[in-house]
């Protein structure tokens, strides 16, 4: 390739001893040779020079460059140049011509353009034609020249076109014609792999993959916001904190920003770019709405039209919809005119100087008369109009903080004067709600005393009751935390009676509190009932996080209830209206379906879900679920006999449950640590904590590890009677299998039978296997030698293999997988180290039938989480790694 400068017009920019090669964009550009037309369309910075530059030294043809002056908007020294630019690569004009160009009156363009084609037709070689700069020209005469070369253009010349601006030309023909290649800035911008190797590669810095991803977001890819950074870190420590504070507003940023982009608009543009910097986002209505009547007192109505304007004229605007009606700046632009408003740089065009605080308030009345309430809140927080920032986030009913807008709220509460939350004792109430919702409950209860501090020796109007009653409901809910049912009771009571009628929202709250209270006392059917009208109500008015909260609710009266697969249900539901990132509430979910998979066995799938309950209850800064995740967790690792494991995490979760007064969390320890004492053969230790705790169920199973059959039933009598009382049919069903196996061992045979086939009844349909497989060997004994119902025999063979699975050796095998043992080279029609579970086996079916692990989910009612746990377990036990690999070996070994 040959690239000829004939004089300071004509040239390639130099390239860089080093620069970042970007092979997804030199193919696309390879690509566009196909076609007459390739523009570079992006604002300032976005190195469209760069780019041609280094695509013309590796494309393979002849290139000549032309870079453009606002001169050039003289039609005659336009032709002269471009003229001798394609002379510089063999297309013979001859000398005449430049004469002809140079007299008082040339010939039409047209028929110059006419022997310039004629003489590229007749040249063989194919060439490229940069025009540099294309957005410096204005002049109609010379867009018209350029358009007609175009419409001629012979295959043997490309024409590239690098500007800020969509040049006035054709371009919706080409495209359709698809002779039309396009880069803007969304193409043109580097991604985070780009700009790492800028970043180290260019400019020389040592960055973490964190850092480099956090300046490629605040930058978005605009490589002189990444150059300017880049210049700015060299010789810093501290290159960490330089990035967290990098925006617009910094020095090179600010020069480059106003010298290249912001000074080159009229002051009509730069008016409208800085009083509309306020919004995050903006429409033509609502930029109208913010710039108010021009200096003539008409109402303005351009938006549309200027932002329109902006787009084409590529001025950092981004759109954020097809449509093309919002729109947004780029982060550092919008830093620099957010800099520039605050400073008072008002332009000398833009009308009526307007405060800042006034363009806020302009834009919160828009949103709010268009529906946009938390988007007029932000703006009345920013404008410092606290009242009505207030009045916003009480909502129409339902309170922002309600909506999924806790995080804001509670950023602006924090940034409120002591003396403003005095003056609306609201603020206090929304702001203990706040508080309450983000888990960081040691501040509420302060909150709620300055609430009522400041509505002491107020009128006790409809309003001052509601506050009352809210207040009351907070209590409830942090009384919830505690797991104290009288407290909880009397506050929803009172949350109930103060409320008003109209505020569903905390109504709903304080009803779901209330049904807390009735579980807590085993009042099962009030609580359910509760729960359905908490849910009702905040369905119906959109309360997601009450919705949550009587979903988990329902799902624990359901696993009470031993209807597992509903409760499951109730939990999945949990974790769809968490979202993603979920909730640190979704804990409970993940805790409850932790227990409903090992209660069928499934460990692996368990294991996931308390490991996910775990991490997400470490969010809350005072909360007792990850004791409760711990102690499950110990429960699955003794189940896989790793005792010693168990005993620890056990005494790790007594020891943080003390040190945080979980007082409620001791007896559920206690349960776990008697069954690990029961393994180590600690029996004496064992009955004295089940004593100590008051636990019947665990007292039982240490009276049948003495062999003292005849106090096991002693024990075992009134908690049967008192759980078929309260509908505890869990808890009934784990009393019934250890008075069925105390019978058996006291040689009743009979009532052993008649107990055991009750209790399958009940088991069955929630398809519970641990409840059995968990009282070890004395439940096994008397499955095998009790006479069962023919209805029943198929459970039992599925019971009698659980137990089989139980030996030494497969738990052994089981606990070795789980350590991280390494892989060997397997052959394909190798037998598995350990096999897959029932449920494993129906997935394996689907993903060979094609099923996307959604589909999966759909079908068999599971979380996409737990449907890619499953994908990871298989590929681990046909040791493979993709979905092929599996179907494959899964056919080899007769699985499919």
């Amino acid at each position: 390739m040959t690239i000829t400068i004939v004089s300071a017009k004509l040239f390639i920019p130099p390239a860089r001893s080093k620069s970042v090669v970007r092979p997804r964009l030199l193919e696309r550009l390879n690509g566009s040779l196909q076609g007459k037309l390739t523009v570079l369309s992006a604002a300032a910075g976005y190195g469209k020079t760069t780019l041609a530059s280094e695509w013309l030294a590796v494309c393979g043809r002849r290139a000549t460059w032309l870079s453009l002056d606002a001169g050039d908007n003289d039609p005659a020294r336009f032709l002269t140049y471009l003229f001798a630019a394609c002379r510089s690569i063999g297309v013979n004009i001859g000398e005449g011509v430049f004469a002809v160009l140079q007299s008082p009156q040339p010939p039409p363009a047209e028929s110059l353009l006419t022997a310039l084609l004629n003489e590229i037709s007749s040249d063989s070689e194919p060439s490229i034609l940069v025009l540099d700069d294309y957005h410096v020209i204005t002049a109609e005469p010379v867009n018209q020249a350029v358009a007609f070369l175009l419409e001629h253009l012979p295959p043997q010349m490309h024409l590239v076109i690098a500007t800020r601006e969509d040049p006035p030309l054709p371009l919706p023909r080409l495209r359709v014609r698809h002779q039309l290649t396009e880069l803007r800035a969304a193409d043109l911008r580097f991604n985070a792999a780009e700009a790492a190797e800028f970043l180290g590669g260019v400019m020389g810095l040592t960055l973490s993959a964190k850092d480099v991803m956090l300046l490629e977001s605040r930058t978005e890819g605009w490589i002189a916001g990444l150059q300017l950074a880049a210049l700015s870190m060299q010789g810093r420590n501290d290159t960490t904190g330089f990035i967290q504070s990098f925006t617009g507003s910094h020095k090179f940023v600010l020069d480059y920003l106003i010298e290249e982009v912001l000074q080159q608009q009229p002051a009509s543009i730069q008016a409208f770019l800085q009083f509309t910097s306020v919004l995050d986002k903006m429409c033509g209505p609502l930029c109208d709405a913010v710039l108010g009547k021009d200096s003539e007192g008409a109402s303005r109505s351009t938006g549309q039209r200027t932002l329109e304007y902006l787009e084409h004229a590529n001025l950092f605007l981004i759109p954020l919809d097809n449509e093309r009606r919002w729109y947004r700046y780029h982060h550092l632009f919008a830093d620099l005119l957010r800099e520039r408003l605050n400073q008072g740089f008002f332009p000398s065009e833009g009308g009526k100087e307007k405060t800042v605080s006034e363009l806020h308030l302009r834009a919160s009345q828009w949103y709010e008369d268009n529906g946009f309430e938390l988007e007029a809140f932000h703006h009345a927080a920013a404008a410092g109009d606290t009242r009505r920032a207030a009045r916003l986030t009480e909502g129409e009913g339902m309170p922002l903080l309600f909506r999924g807008a806790v995080t804001p709220v509670l950023n602006w509460l924090q940034s409120l004067p002591e003396e403003e939350l005095d003056a609306i004792p609201s603020l206090r109430v929304m702001y203990a709600s706040a508080l309450l919702m983000t888990g960081r409950l040691s501040s509420v209860e302060q909150k709620l005393q300055a609430a009522e501090q400041a509505l002491h020796g107020a009128v006790l109007d409809e309003k001052t009751r509601d506050l009352i009653g809210h207040i009351a409901s907070i209590r409830a809910m942090l009384a919830v935390s505690k797991h104290q049912a009288d407290p909880i009771a009397a506050e929803s009571r009172r949350a109930l009676e103060y409320l008003h009628p109209d505020n569903l929202a905390v109504r709903a709250a304080a009803a779901w509190t209330l049904g807390y209270a009735y579980q807590l006392q085993g009042e099962q059917g009030l609580a359910g009932a509760a729960y359905n009208e908490a849910l009702s109500v905040s369905k119906r008015i959109g309360h997601v996080m009450i919705s949550i909260m009587a979903t988990l609710g329902r799902g624990n009266i359901q696993e009470a209830e031993n209807r597992l697969p509903a409760a499951a249900g109730s939990y999945l539901q949990v974790l769809e209206w968490a979202g993603d990132p979920p909730l640190p509430v979704a804990c409970e979910a993940h805790l409850g379906l932790a227990r409903i998979y090992y209660e069928w066995n499934e460990w692996d799938t368990a294991l996931m879900h308390v490991q996910q309950s775990i991490l997400l209850a470490g969010q809350f800064e005072d909360s007792d679920r990850e004791v409760a995740g711990k102690v499950l967790l110990a429960k699955l690792k003794l189940a896989r006999g790793a005792v010693s494991e168990a005993a620890a995490i056990l005494e790790q979760a007594d020891d943080f449950a003390r040190q945080r007064q979980y007082w409620t969390q001791i007896p559920h320890i206690a349960a776990v640590q008697v069954p690990v004492m029961l393994r180590q053969g600690n029996l004496e230790a064992a009955a004295i904590l089940a004593e100590q705790h008051g636990l019947p169920l665990s007292l039982a199973k240490v009276n049948l590890a003495l062999g003292d059959a005849a106090a096991a039933l002693a024990v075992l009598e009134p908690v049967l009677r008192q759980t078929a009382v309260k509908g505890r049919q869990d808890e009934r069903l784990k009393g019934m299998i250890l008075y069925a196996a105390a019978l058996y061992k006291c040689g009743d045979n009979s009532g052993a039978a008649h107990t055991l086939a009750e209790a399958m009844r009940i088991a069955e349909p929630g398809g519970c296997i641990r409840s059995f497989v968990d009282e070890g060997p004395e439940a096994e004994r008397l499955l095998r030698g009790s006479e069962i119902p023919g209805e029943m025999l198929d459970y039992r063979r599925k019971l009698l293999a659980a137990f089989a699975a139980e030996t030494p050796e497969t738990l052994e095998i089981l606990t070795s997988s789980q350590t991280g043992a390494s892989r060997h080279h397997i052959r394909p029609d190798q037998p598995l180290f350990e096999k897959l579970s029932r449920r494993e086996l129906e997935i394996l079916q689907l993903i060979a039938q094609g099923l996307s692990n959604r589909e999966i989910g759909d079908r068999m009612f599971l979380a996409l989480s737990t449907v890619k746990g499953y994908n990871r377990n298989i590929f681990d036990k046909l040791q493979v790694s993709r979905r092929t690999e599996a179907i494959a070996r899964a056919r080899m070994l007769g699985l499919l």
